[in-house]
């Protein structure tokens, strides 16, 4: 997550702020600070000590180590779910039930072959349903090349639907793909599908889950800076 963080601020002022946005104390911190390219600048401390000591740059780095072994973030109980027991319910257990979604389903495909869920909302609704249609086999290899030609790597940008953003990061073919111009996008967010691969052939690296190729007619390009969920008010400001 992006924050605004005055250079005015107490060490102790920064945690305070951090507490408030993830699982760890103020008193559990450690705060170590990297530059725009994630090499380690310093540690921070003491407490009383001002932010701007360090001489920090929009785009630097604050990470939180939680110095509490006995914290849940510490150890990974906030991020990894397999962490969690979970109750799995059999397969034979599940068909043995009455009401479920699976007979519901099961029970409409004999009435109509051709049913959905989103048919049954329809019919609910009172609304048409108008069946999605079957994309046409695109043959030509230029296939929105001009849609793609204003479009360049590096370029930030909203993808549709969605509203996703994120970064080009490539434009053109895809082996593997349907012929035809693809905008790799690498996501803020693990709202993608690959990490810039697709079927063993790679076109840019990312972490796994922020990658995606669309086609550019879902893609606009422009200041599309990166959705900060919680983004301060001016109030927040010092």
């Amino acid at each position: 997550m992006e924050l605004r963080l005055d250079k005015y601020m107490s060490v102790d002022s920064v945690k305070a702020k951090l507490a408030t946005h993830c699982g760890t104390s103020v008193g559990d911190m450690k705060l170590q600070l990297f530059d725009n390219a994630k090499n380690y600048l310093a540690t921070l401390g003491p407490d009383e000590r001002l932010l701007g000591y360090y001489s920090p740059d929009d785009g630097y780095i604050l990470h939180i180590q939680d110095t509490n072994p006995l914290s849940l973030s510490a150890n990974g109980w906030l991020e990894d779910t397999s962490k969690v027991e979970k109750y799995v319910m059999s397969e034979e257990a599940y068909n043995a039930r009455e009401g479920t979604y699976r007979k519901f389903k099961e029970t409409k495909l004999k009435e109509d072959p051709e049913w959905t869920a989103e048919k049954e909302l329809c019919m609910r609704n009172g609304r048409p349903y108008n069946p999605p249609k079957v994309a046409e086999r695109v043959t030509d290899a230029n296939h929105l090349a001009e849609e793609a030609s204003g479009m360049t790597v590096g370029d930030r940008c909203a993808v549709t639907p969605g509203d996703k953003r994120g970064t080009v990061r490539y434009v053109g073919q895809c082996e593997g793909l349907p012929l035809g111009y693809w905008v790799g996008i690498e996501f803020d967010e693990p709202v993608g599908k690959n990490d810039g691969s697709v079927k063993g052939a790679r076109y840019f690296t990312c972490t796994e889950g922020f990658g995606s190729f669309v086609r550019p007619t879902n893609v606009t390009v422009g200041d599309f800076p990166p959705v900060d969920e919680f983004a301060l008010s001016d109030g927040d400001e010092i």
